[in-house]
């Protein structure tokens, strides 16, 4: 059955957000993802999840939000990942790229975040699932920061997930790595396109590519200022291992959106 807003006639909506009062909003912006992925990595993830999770749970899913924001990089990250101390790098801008990330200020995207709510509280949703596909810390404070003002202040139950399971959200992260380029593989293989990495015997340096493990942003640094064999997307990545992944994110946000709407 039809849940994408955009989709749907003014008494079909009603009837869903009667039915189930939820409102999905996924999020992520057009960010550099390696040569390898394409710049919609994170929102298309977003939106797959969503949709995949309002289809068992019910509502509706808002159109896709391909906004962001992203900080300069500290002192410990640049050395980390190859970059002189004093250099201004914001997220994943990386002076090698051939093309920029579309990020927004923070105060732009908190605005954009806060207006959506309020839509949602207009629509007459009950809850607000806020579905994101990006890791910037920034970016997710915005979200945190609104979730709690809502939760305490309106009506509005405001639930917030990134989309990746929680097992690997314990972790420090990675960035067009193993992980999501595994899920693009089984989302849109057409998107992905591993032989625009160089050959397997060759360092996946993070300066060059914009390609990152967990050392590389936690300030431990890869071996060599380079991708760790164990995350790199050329050895293991496969459509197999995306679809896993994506499966344990629907599950966890369900089951999430399932325990709220019951708390109602």
């Amino acid at each position: 059955m039809e849940c994408r807003f955009t989709y749907l006639r003014p008494g079909q909506i009603v009837q869903r957000l009667k039915e189930c009062p939820v409102v999905y909003i996924p999020f992520g912006p057009l960010e550099w993802h390696g040569p390898h992925l394409p710049f919609g990595m994170d929102p298309l993830n977003a939106e797959h999840c969503a949709l995949e999770s309002c289809r068992k749970t019910g509502g509706i899913v808002w159109p896709t939000q391909f906004w962001g924001t992203e900080r300069e990089r500290t002192p410990a990250q640049l050395k980390s990942l190859g970059f002189r101390e004093d250099e201004y790098v914001v997220g994943m801008d990386f002076p090698k790229h051939s093309l920029p990330s579309m990020y927004c200020p923070e105060e732009i995207f908190a605005v954009i975040v806060r207006e959506l709510l309020r839509e949602s509280i207009a629509l007459g949703a009950r809850v607000a699932v806020l579905v994101n596909g990006h890791g910037a810390e920034n970016h997710m404070a915005v979200f945190k920061r609104l979730t709690c003002e809502f939760n305490h202040t309106t009506k509005l139950r405001v639930h917030f997930r990134v989309a990746a399971p929680r097992v690997e959200l314990a972790g420090s992260g990675e960035h067009a790595g193993r992980m999501e380029t595994a899920i693009l593989m089984h989302l849109n293989p057409t998107c992905v396109d591993v032989q625009q990495l160089p050959p397997k015997n060759q360092p996946l340096r993070y300066a060059d590519f914009g390609i990152v493990d967990g050392p590389g942003f936690d300030g431990r640094g890869g071996k060599g200022g380079a991708v760790g064999e164990a995350e790199d997307p050329r050895l293991h990545s496969t459509p197999e291992m995306g679809r896993e992944i994506v499966e344990r994110t629907v599950e966890e946000i369900a089951a999430e959106v399932r325990g709220i709407v019951k708390e109602l």
